[in-house]
């Protein structure tokens, strides 16, 4: 059983007479990388900043390994840290910056240039000892600062959206690494993003959060595949999102039509929620499809054409991810399968805030 390394017992926060966040309960895992991951403002950072000890909560309880560690300031707390913008000393070296912290512990020079090594190693920057900050790249300095916050061995390495100053390639490239870095050290992440996509790759837990609130706890495949409401289904990757009847154990209506599904424990006919994602729906010729619907749009994207498709004679447009592409104004058939439908409970579901127009096609830029 995975041992508990650190734990957020009934913390409430309220700024400005905001509630930012409301009776959180978090255990986190010793040797974790977990990822706190919601929309601008849903108190994911609030949360990373009250384990750091940058932040006192209003009420409830931070234990670090079962001890309370309300009262200790954060240099006092077996915790470092990897802010979005790295706080590298401009006048000193690469060298210098990652040796600071062991300088101010008096460690001696030998251990210095040895651990220091070591780290250069860790984050790929041997033979980068002596050059200076200026001189390095987005992407280096992003490991300098990784480097110089493991350099002290800390317990738990808090990370704030470190990669969002990283153009895409880069950034892809330093969620492996950080994955790899983490696994090597042995050392527990706390990662704070937006990037649901950096979430999924890194993580071996990933929490959901909104209003201050968490919204569900679990492996990437748990959140991806078993959304427990209508926001993680919809925040996590493309969804479509529908209301449907469960008719009874493993059978379902959507659309007015009777899927099998492979789930149960619902009331018979009772009113639930719909996901199908998009990847998940097969194009077919017209007549083959258990749903016929006009294509809208076709957009390439590389791996897959993404379609909008909208139904006939039923008022929802779907949706697509395919390999196959069709023509804007085809009449086409849909296709998914018991393994593609995830039923959820369907109470307090606004159906409306739901679209298949792409996501990046709607939202604005997070924070």
């Amino acid at each position: 059983m995975a041992e508990s390394i650190i734990r957020l017992e009934n913390i409430s926060v309220a700024l400005g007479g905001e509630q930012i966040l409301k009776n959180l309960n978090l255990n986190i895992n010793d040797k974790e990388f977990v990822t706190l991951l919601g929309p601008s403002g849903c108190g994911k950072t609030t949360t990373l900043r009250i384990i750091g000890g940058f932040q006192r909560q209003d009420s409830g309880n931070v234990f670090f390994a079962d001890e309370i560690i309300n009262d200790l300031p954060p240099y006092k707390r077996n915790v470092n840290t990897v802010f979005q913008k790295y706080a590298l000393f401009p006048h000193l070296n690469v060298f210098g910056n990652i040796a600071y912290g062991l300088k101010m512990q008096n460690v001696s020079k030998s251990v210095i240039e040895e651990r220091v090594s070591e780290m250069l190693a860790l984050v790929n920057l041997r033979g980068f000892e002596h050059r200076d900050i200026a001189s390095l790249s987005g992407g280096q300095q992003q490991r300098v600062a990784i480097a110089r916050a493991l350099v002290n061995n800390p317990h738990v390495l808090l990370l704030d959206e470190p990669l969002g100053a990283l153009d895409l390639k880069l950034r892809k490239e330093m969620q492996i690494e950080l994955k790899n870095i983490q696994v090597k050290t042995g050392i527990t992440f706390i990662y704070v993003t937006h990037d649901q996509e950096e979430a999924l790759t890194m993580s071996d837990t990933v929490v959901v959060m909104k209003g201050g609130e968490i919204q569900q706890i679990g492996t990437p495949q748990d959140i991806y595949n078993e959304p427990k409401n209508a926001f993680v289904a919809d925040f996590i990757g493309e969804s479509n999102i529908l209301p449907g009847v469960m008719i009874e154990d493993y059978r379902v209506m959507i659309c007015g039509i009777l899927f099998e599904c492979v789930d149960r424990g619902f009331e018979n006919n009772e009113n639930v929620g719909i996901v199908v994602r998009p990847e998940d729906i097969e194009i077919k010729p017209e007549k083959e499809g258990f749903l016929r619907g006009v294509v809208r749009s076709c957009v390439f994207k590389g791996v897959h054409y993404e379609m909008t498709v909208e139904q006939i004679n039923y008022p929802y447009t779907w949706l697509v991810h395919s390999t196959d592409s069709a023509e804007i104004g085809d009449t086409v058939g849909m296709c998914f399968y018991p393994n593609d439908i995830h039923v959820m409970k369907g109470e307090d579901i606004d159906y409306s805030v739901f679209s298949a127009v792409p996501k990046d096609e709607t939202e604005e830029t997070e924070e």
